[in-house]
């Protein structure tokens, strides 16, 4: 099995020959060029971890070479050979980008362990593009199922904030998707390669939520037996994603809106500023104009994260897309849980766009997960529906409900699909444990 492959660029025959064999010896793959002309045609066909580049070659000269090489190939790395009175040349080409170098009539066991590091890197640098790409590719926008106008538009929207480094604030009712989008923004921006950092407000009690986004110093409080990096630290040069932003006490926007506009914070226990790079994407399933009224969420914190707002639709808003939905969750859950599902029963698509989905796109997914599960035959037939389906379905046209109202009967339902289990109808409606039990006693279900 080979270590590598590894190109050598000097117009010696000699001394590409000699490199050669030692290099062969050690099981590297080995090419040689005798100029730059051959050696670039061979980096253009063969996928080469390790260049061994004379500096002196007859049509150019190393050093000048090795930045074009690195911007066309920069997972390659560049072993510059040097003659001996050269070393100058050696030293600059480090600077300007070459893993080291090597005077020509070095002893053969400086050679190999030099190489093989520097093919150890490449390859772990062609690994972790590879895992980039991949991650980039799972959350971008061309993996947001649907093609109808509402969704189309609010892709394109976002698309265009990519770009920059603007706040974005992501609006729509709970299982609309805002978390896809904050990913896909992230991972199509120039921070992509960084951290991309999701934390849900309502989950954690205000009293640790400054905590987790700001950290503390050892000894700030009782317990604080160490230091703590905080989530603002922990997205440095990133993006924080911040879902249900209209749950954060009063008294933390505050400071929220302090480091939005400083970039830079005291954590607890601490006397210096603390500074970091961090973009913004808020979310919000409330309306926050009618959150400013209530005196619940600050008006200045409001414009600083709403300076590019993206409204996100309903599942009912778009019911041309539940056909493409389903069939992409079908093959998610069939793939999952290892079931051959070779056929939807007729007027199954027909049932499914006549209902409303109050928990939208989230909704559609639990249901086509039960449902794939419960199938033995591989056929989705509308008899594996819930009961609830049928009976939300059956009532008044959720259009006509209002916000509070659809809210109100999708918690009923979840409260008794889960025998009133408080944490797990929490975990599947998205929101804190804190937040339900507020929701209970507003709507008056307990």
């Amino acid at each position: 099995m080979t270590k590598g492959n590894v190109l050598i660029i000097d117009d010696e025959a000699e001394l590409r020959d000699l490199v050669s064999r030692l290099l062969l010896l050690e099981s590297f793959n080995v090419f040689q060029a005798p100029n730059a002309e051959k050696g670039f045609e061979i980096l253009e066909t063969e996928d080469i971890h390790v260049i061994l580049l004379d500096v002196k070659l007859p049509d150019a000269n190393g050093i000048e070479l090795l930045p074009k090489i690195k911007l066309s190939f920069p997972f390659t790395e560049i072993v510059m050979l040097t003659a001996y009175g050269t070393i100058a040349d050696g030293v600059n080409a480090i600077k300007h980008g070459a893993f080291d170098y090597i005077t020509k009539g070095d002893d053969d066991d400086k050679v190999v362990p030099l190489i093989t590091r520097a093919v150890d890197k490449a390859k772990l640098s062609m690994r972790l593009n590879s895992l980039e790409k991949k991650v980039s590719s799972k959350f971008s926008f061309e993996n947001i199922t649907g093609s109808s106008p509402k969704i189309l538009d609010a892709v394109e929207i976002a698309k265009k904030v990519c770009v920059s480094d603007t706040t974005v604030l992501l609006t729509g009712e709970t299982g609309t998707g805002k978390e896809i989008f904050a990913q896909a923004i992230h991972y199509e921006s120039s921070r992509k390669t960084k951290p991309f950092v999701a934390l849900n407000c309502s989950a954690i009690p205000k009293d640790i939520l400054e905590s987790e986004l700001f950290g503390y110093k050892a000894g700030a409080f009782t317990g604080a037996v160490k230091n703590k990096k905080g989530l603002f630290e922990e997205a440095n040069e990133g993006t924080l994603f911040l879902d249900e932003i209209a749950e954060m006490d009063i008294s933390l926007q505050a400071k929220l809106l302090r480091v939005l506009e400083n970039n830079s914070f005291i954590k607890a226990g601490d006397t210096k500023q603390t500074v970091v790079d961090v973009r913004i994407i808020a979310a919000t399933n409330q309306n926050l104009e009618l959150a400013i009224e209530e005196k619940k969420f600050r008006s200045d914190l409001y414009y600083r994260i709403g300076v590019f707002k993206i409204e996100l639709p309903s599942l009912r808003e778009r019911k041309e897309d539940i056909k493409e939905l389903t069939d992409y969750f079908i093959k998610i859950y069939s793939e999952k849980l290892r079931k051959s599902i070779i056929k939807v029963e007729d007027g199954f698509y027909d049932l499914l766009t006549a209902y409303n989905f109050p928990g939208n796109i989230r909704e559609l997914k639990n249901i086509i997960e039960r449902m794939v599960l419960l199938s033995d035959s591989g056929i989705i037939s509308s008899k594996q529906l819930p009961q609830e389906f049928f009976k939300t379905n059956s009532s008044e046209p959720d259009l006509l409900l209002t916000m509070d109202e659809v809210e109100k009967k999708q918690i009923i339902k979840i409260l008794e699909l889960t025998k009133n289990n408080k944490p797990e109808t929490a975990k599947v409606l998205n929101i804190g444990l804190t937040t339900l039990y507020r929701k209970i006693s507003q709507y008056g279900l307990e």
